[in-house]
């Protein structure tokens, strides 16, 4: 077995103000990587109050697009270079925190360009990171990875390097007045995080007490979100450590083929990065269990599901579905079976007619 994770991390109301005394141990001049959520929810005024506090100046970047690509990472790592940054602070959901990792990368390494991303390069460095995360599905803060958006390649992907944040501070405050949408959109990321690493090769017994929690946690909050039950602080909490402890899970094992699958249909479709992992989710999940019940049934009594098809079923009314063309299905479906790498994550031989089944079961095409 293997395991190992550097992020010191708090799970608490106030983290950030809290621990502000330790962001001195990162640097003296920060640069804020972030969207323009965390202006609304309270997160910048939080990160802005504790470096005033305790006489750090910071400079702040705040247009990472949903889904950040190769050039926003650049056009922040210009400024950050100008103004001399020698730690990076991310805000918001999965897209600012992956791009606050990436901008680390190209501030450490001033030589490099965005380039450095399509194509691994030897003795890269990083700058201290530290993650504020104010959704409830990446658990970006806690994992060394960075999903980018490549034009060039027209697809999203991981960054060629590994970015374990230095502190994770994770508050559920940030996720109250949020749209449930983006809630239920999230949250279904955690869970495909949490089956995603279960159900993994890598998979062994300390990676499945962070994905097996998880699922369990999940579980308990599944029929909160099916009611769109209104968040209090308790709810935002709990989801907001589901998450997190998701994220240490995939920090262990990784995710598996309804992530990258999903990667197509987020470029090409705009659909959300977690609805779109969860389309594929519970076929892939039938899938699986043709060549392994014991665990697929293991993984549905923590999440209290009786079967495959009431798993499937849930997903469905939390997130629907979406309609591709018969073309777009075959074009995808070669380039994930063309895609050895993620093929590797399932552990059994899948072959090209299976792979077509899970996008046939999770899609309506025309």
């Amino acid at each position: 077995m293997q395991f190992y994770n550097s992020t010191k991390t708090y799970i608490e109301k106030d983290c950030v103000l809290n621990h502000k005394d330790e962001l001195r141990q990162f640097g003296s001049r920060a640069m804020i990587v972030t969207g323009h959520s965390s202006a609304k929810n309270g997160a910048l005024d939080d990160v802005t109050n504790a470096l005033d506090a305790i006489g750090i100046p910071h400079v702040i970047f705040n247009d990472v697009e949903e889904n950040p690509s190769v050039e926003t990472v650049e056009k922040a790592a210009r400024i950050g270079k100008q103004f001399q940054a020698d730690f990076v602070i991310g805000i918001g959901g999965g897209s600012p925190l992956d791009a606050a990792k990436s901008v680390s990368v190209l501030l450490a390494n001033p030589e490099q360009t965005g380039q450095c991303f399509l194509q691994k390069q030897d003795h890269i460095s990083f700058l201290p990171v530290v993650e504020v995360p104010t959704t409830c599905g990446t658990g970006s803060e806690v994992t060394p990875n960075a999903v980018l958006t490549y034009h060039q390649k027209k697809t999203k992907g991981s960054m060629p390097y590994r970015d374990y944040p230095k502190m994770a501070l994770v508050d559920g405050k940030y996720l109250l007045g949020a749209p449930y949408s983006l809630i239920i959109n999230t949250s279904v990321d955690a869970l495909a995080h949490c089956v995603e690493s279960f159900l993994h090769t890598k998979a062994n017994t300390l990676t499945r007490m962070f994905s097996g929690y998880g699922l369990q946690l999940w579980g308990h909050l599944k029929q909160p979100l099916l009611d769109k039950q209104p968040l209090d602080e308790q709810l935002a909490q709990d989801l907001m450590m589901q998450s997190t402890v998701a994220g240490m899970a995939i920090s262990q094992a990784g995710t598996s083929l309804p992530h990258v699958m999903s990667y197509q249909i987020t470029y090409f479709k705009n659909v959300p990065h977690g609805k779109a992992c969860g389309i594929y989710l519970g076929s892939y999940v039938r899938q699986y269990e043709k060549n392994d019940p014991a665990t697929v049934k293991k993984m549905l009594d923590l999440l209290g599901f009786e079967n495959v098809d009431s798993f499937c079923q849930c997903l469905n009314d939390l997130i629907g579905t979406i309609t591709l063309t018969q073309e777009e299905v075959d074009n995808f479906s070669k380039e994930i079976f063309a895609n050895t790498g993620k093929l590797a994550t399932y552990p059994f031989p899948i072959t090209k007619e299976e792979i077509d089944t899970i996008f046939r079961e999770s899609l309506h095409i025309e």
